[in-house]
């Protein structure tokens, strides 16, 4: 069976990221805004949640699909996901840049590419060129 969808999904686990950063939304709305145009995406929506005593979960819906962030700044901690359908956009641009500006660790990172038919692993070609 083929499918005339095509995207490529990527999760991203961050840690000893800095609270100040993971407990801040109108800075990472303007990280993720950043890291969607410099991918190619379109933005056709938002939402981002500020919780007590700390954390935020956030979200652009962009045409290709989405790019979202959930932290816990007390753990230092980021889950980043972004999905992106079609071939001109690239979500692994975004998770580098998120990367850069975040700093920390990268503790998880996936690239899978999605409706296939099977959802397969694709190589991490940009977190292993910037390993070395």
């Amino acid at each position: 069976m083929t499918f005339s969808t095509y995207g490529r999904h990527v999760t991203m686990d961050l840690r000893e990221v800095s609270f100040d950063k993971l407990n801040d939304a109108d800075f990472l709305r303007s990280v993720m805004v950043e890291a969607a145009t410099r991918c190619g995406a379109t933005i056709v929506g938002e939402n981002f949640v500020t919780f007590q005593p700390q954390g935020v979960t956030g979200v652009l819906v962009l045409s290709e699909s989405h790019l979202s962030i959930h932290t816990y700044p007390e753990e230092g901690f980021a889950a980043v996901d972004c999905y992106t359908c079609g071939t001109t956009v690239d979500p692994e641009v975004a998770c580098d840049h998120m990367m850069d500006v975040l700093g920390g660790r990268v503790a998880g990172y996936r690239v899978l590419m999605r409706g296939t038919g099977e959802i397969t692993d694709l190589p991490k070609i940009r977190l292993a060129a910037a390993a070395n």
